[in-house]
């Protein structure tokens, strides 16, 4: 089956399979909107004002959006104390949650990946760090890379009130502190439900490597976190599929 692609992507693909044949490798990073290594930056961790209660659950869930959801839900997969990473849709109703309805733009909804995390080896903070760190760039208003548009907005959903204090204190931090030389655009919307997407979106990135939207889009991600966040890189990804890459 071929997977359904909207115009952006479709376009890239196509330049990608022309540009990639003569060589015209730098041609094509900076048609995908400069996307990739040279644009992550480890941003300060999150510092908080009071002491944070002592983990007791045994898992906790954080839901974020940050542009195609292909790339975000890889860097969480390969992120250690994670167990879970789930592509789907935020932000609008479940009448409206396919693809098609979510590429128009006019659904609400944002890409967005549900990460299920063990909060006694990785905290919510230390998430959102590699969020605003590698996943995307948080200072773009709906378009990251090659693609534009509201449903793919820089966007947090916090599961509880706790989260969404979190977050709300880390945007100001990061704000104040010029971590990057534009504002944060990120959204922080509360009440909404999350909607898993369609099989053929998950795991996308370990299933197709080597597409060029992956690998100039998503690909340096992977090796951003690596290379900012050594301690939390995990080699082998946790797959919605519950297989590895290979298998």
């Amino acid at each position: 089956m071929i997977t359904p692609t909207r115009s952006p992507r479709r376009r890239l693909l196509a330049a990608a399979a022309l540009l990639v044949g003569t060589g015209a490798v730098m041609t094509l990073s900076a048609m995908a909107g400069g996307m990739g290594g040279g644009e992550a930056r480890l941003v300060p961790p999150f510092a908080p004002t009071t002491t944070a209660a002592a983990a007791t659950a045994a898992t906790e869930t954080a839901v974020l959006a940050g542009g195609c959801f292909w790339g975000v839900q890889a860097v969480f997969q390969h992120t250690k104390g994670v167990t879970n990473a789930v592509s789907g849709y935020a932000g609008g109703e479940a009448s409206t949650a396919v693809y098609e309805s979510v590429g128009s733009g006019s659904s609400g909804h944002a890409e967005a990946v549900q990460v299920t995390y063990d909060p006694k080896q990785v905290s919510y903070a230390q998430l959102l760090q590699i969020y605003f760190s590698v996943a995307h760039d948080p200072t773009q208003l709906n378009r990251q890379g090659p693609d534009s548009g509201t449903q793919y907005r820089s966007a947090i959903f916090p599961a509880n009130d706790d989260q969404a204090r979190t977050a709300r204190a880390y945007v100001e931090q990061l704000d104040k502190a010029h971590a990057f030389k534009s504002p944060i655009a990120t959204r922080i919307e509360t009440g909404r439900r999350f909607f898993p997407a369609e099989a053929y979106h998950q795991d996308y990135l370990a299933r197709n490597p080597r597409q060029p939207y992956i690998v100039f889009n998503d690909l340096p991600k992977l090796d951003d976190l690596k290379r900012l966040f050594p301690q939390a890189w995990r080699a082998e990804p946790v797959l919605v599929a519950g297989k590895s890459a290979a298998g």
